[in-house]
């Protein structure tokens, strides 16, 4: 099998840093770097651990795209903030209405920044999220493997074996202790069909919802009923058809709040599946390379925001790539 097509989820990874290191870790300025250095550790393993022939680092250009809130308003809702973020705002990134940790904010275009130095492929979608970018490039891949690099469980829903294999390296207990799935993990875990795990999960997602999106999912039908009903039914049109068409299968309990959520189930599918199309824009080539574009600027920014050993590990897992570790 061919290296695989790395797919990051930026702002994922980068929270996760941003969290897992402490704040005294700061430029000679005083700003904290703990993001940087941690997104910039993460990036060296992921060369290092899983040997990606291409790697794409995507973010998001619209955290709270307007289509989706269009369908349902209390997407992400809880989550805006009162004022923009001049500094993100500033980056290009849609996450400037976005509750932001003040002290994480100014770190992102410092990633963004030192990502290009790199020659790390850099790639959004001008109204998306970063998962539709992930999604837009699983979708068009027909060459390589492809795995998909987050903390969020809403990609599992991209997980497949055919044209080309794509899995979730998921990571919402750290690097060291992520988990590699693929439709089989998927199904078994959430008890959704095999032969659709993907989009049984997004369905599934659609009947749970979600409180951390603001998606209120149909009433009194929680994760493993969701379930139960995607895989005996087959899928969620086929159990919305059965609760209208009052089929004896269904139970009373779960027809009647089917029923009830009707407008929420036309809307929520468009709101809860990532884009497949999305008008991605890359930097550039996404080949890992194997020496860094840009050596001096690397030095520079290592100096004045005091990186560390993280920009040395990056340059060692691109050597080693250059080298032939692969």
């Amino acid at each position: 099998m061919s290296a695989p097509l790395a797919l990051l989820d930026a702002a994922g990874l980068y929270f996760r840093a941003f969290y897992a290191l402490p704040e005294s870790l700061r430029a000679p300025d005083g700003t904290p770097v703990n993001a940087v250095r941690g997104f910039t550790d993460t990036v060296a393993r992921i060369i290092t651990d899983r040997r990606p022939s291409r790697l794409v680092v995507c973010l998001d250009a619209d955290w709270r795209p307007q289509f989706r809130v269009d369908l349902i308003p209390s997407y992400k809702a809880h989550r805006v903030a009162e004022e923009p973020d001049p500094v993100l705002l500033a980056a290009g990134l849609g996450q400037a209405t976005e509750e932001v940790p003040d002290t994480l904010s100014p770190q992102v275009p410092i990633i963004i920044e030192l990502m290009h130095a790199f020659g790390l492929c850099v790639a959004q979608a001008d109204g998306f999220e970063a998962d539709d970018v992930i999604g837009t490039l699983a979708a068009r891949e027909d060459d390589d493997p492809v795995e998909v690099v987050t903390g969020d469980r809403d990609l599992f829903q991209l997980v497949r074996d055919e044209p080309t294999p794509t899995r979730v390296i998921y990571v919402g207990k750290g690097w060291a202790k992520a988990e590699v799935l693929g439709p089989e993990d998927v199904a078994q875990r959430y008890g959704v069909p095999v032969e659709r795990a993907g989009a049984g999960y997004a369905e599934m997602a659609v009947l749970r919802g979600d409180p951390s999106d603001g998606l209120p999912g149909v009433a009194g039908i929680g994760e493993k009923t969701a379930a139960k009903l995607i895989s005996q039914f087959g899928s969620l049109d086929a159990v919305v058809r059965a609760a209208h068409a009052d089929d004896p299968a269904m139970p009373k309990r779960a027809k009647s709040s089917i029923v009830a959520a009707a407008e929420y189930l036309v809307a929520a599918p468009q709101v809860v599946r990532v884009a497949s199309d999305a008008p991605v824009e890359a930097s550039g080539p996404d080949a890992v390379p194997a020496v860094p574009a840009d050596p001096e600027r690397i030095g520079e920014l290592s100096e004045k925001w005091n990186l560390g050993q993280s920009t040395k590990r990056l340059l060692a897992a691109l050597e080693e790539v250059g080298a032939g570790g692969a």
